[in-house]
C-alpha cells in the first residue's frame, strides 16, 4: 500500500518538475526573441536575418534557459 505522504510528495515533485519546465521554456523564449530583436533593431548592423543570427538566439535562448534551470534548481534544493 501506498503511503499518503509519499504519494503527496511525488505529486509536488512533480508539480515542481512541471513549474521548472514551464519556466524553462518561458526563458528560452525571452532569450531567442531578445537576441533576434538585437540583430533586426540595433543600429549598424545589417538589418538581414542570417543563419548566424539565428544561431546565436538558439545558442543565447538556450544558456538563458539552463541559466533560469539551474537558478530555480538552486532555490529548490536551498544550496547555495
Amino acid at each position: 500500500m501506498i503511503d499518503q505522504g509519499q504519494d503527496k510528495g511525488h505529486d509536488q515533485d512533480q508539480e515542481w518538475s512541471a513549474r521548472r519546465r514551464r519556466a524553462g521554456i518561458a526563458a528560452f523564449a525571452a532569450g531567442f526573441a531578445l537576441a533576434l530583436a538585437f540583430f533586426v533593431f540595433w543600429p549598424g548592423l545589417p538589418h538581414v536575418i542570417d543563419a548566424g543570427a539565428l544561431v546565436v538566439s538558439l545558442l543565447v535562448g538556450g544558456l538563458t534557459r539552463w541559466a533560469c534551470q539551474a537558478w530555480m534548481t538552486k532555490q529548490h534544493t536551498g544550496t547555495r
